[in-house]
């Protein structure tokens, strides 16, 4: 049966589709039977995978979640052989008015999955930047929710209404989230501020910190306009590092086993990536 992550912050522009689809990309390349479902109306992911959003009318999550096609004709594959994406484009917008009126609106991507979760792995699950209906199903949907965070202050302020949003799903529809971790990304080892504010998330929020680290890297922003994983558009670049030493830690932490050589985990990871506590810096620098 498939874990399921949720991928999801409020505050746009952190590195949350590149971290989908990324992530995504990488458990495939571990060999592990993945699916990366689009739950953004802007289709950022599906463009980041090659799919013409624009001319794509074939059946989509939408029509998966309006109940008008069953889960499994929505589902494409992709250039990866072990990665599948359930899409979106901007029919999505109207999903959240029609659930409104739908008996359980809130279960609709939980009850869906039902369907096709035992022949994954792994389902990652890319939200929307805001928390409404679309992210509220994710959340119901999901075992454990991912948050990626640039090292900036304003992104602090962000993640605790995101925690309190959590509190409330789990209060009242989903138990059994949980954190998965939170992710540095766009990280600048040159910037004192990134060093600072990576120090305080660490000092707060203390083992939810990921060890994997997202640094600013040209090739990640560069990958998506070509329609490409940077796994395959440049593996051998830092981006494409720190995503396979990302989804190495989500395998071994899912499976609750200890750190273990990189071949263990069938990545193609360099051991040499520098982890949260490489970047620590002294307040008084």
């Amino acid at each position: 049966m498939a874990k399921i992550i949720a991928i999801t912050n409020q505050k746009g522009g952190v590195g949350k589709t590149t971290t989908s689809v990324n992530l995504a990309a990488c458990l495939a390349a571990a060999e592990k039977r993945t699916l990366l479902i689009d739950l953004d109306p802007q289709g950022n992911a599906s463009s980041c995978l090659g799919m013409d959003k624009e001319s794509f009318n074939k059946a989509n999550i939408y029509h998966a979640l309006i109940n008008e096609e069953n889960f499994e004709s929505c589902i494409y594959q992709t250039e990866l052989p072990s990665l599948d994406i359930c899409p979106s484009n901007n029919d999505l917008v109207g999903a959240e008015l029609e659930l409104v009126h739908m008996f359980a609106r809130e279960s609709k991507l939980k009850v869906a999955l039902e369907a096709i979760a035992h022949k994954y792995d792994y389902i990652i699950i890319d939200c929307a930047p805001s928390l409404n209906l679309l992210t509220v199903n994710a959340f119901t949907a999901a075992h454990t929710y991912l948050v990626p965070m640039q090292t900036e202050y304003l992104a602090m302020e962000g993640l605790s209404q995101l925690l309190n949003t959590v509190r409330l799903i789990r209060a009242s529809l989903n138990p059994r989230l949980s954190l998965e971790g939170i992710l540095l990304t766009m990280y600048d080892s040159r910037n004192n501020l990134c060093k600072l504010v990576a120090n305080d998330l660490m000092a707060h929020f203390k083992d939810d910190i990921l060890k994997s680290i997202i640094p600013r890297n040209v090739k990640l922003s560069e990958c998506t306009s070509f329609g490409k994983p940077i796994i395959l558009y440049d593996i051998t670049s830092k981006g494409s590092e720190a995503y396979l030493s990302l989804a190495r830690e989500i395998i071994l932490k899912s499976e609750k086993k200890p750190e273990a050589p990189a071949a263990q985990t069938k990545l193609p990871i360099n051991n040499s990536i520098p982890k949260f506590e490489d970047y620590q810096v002294n307040s008084q620098e």
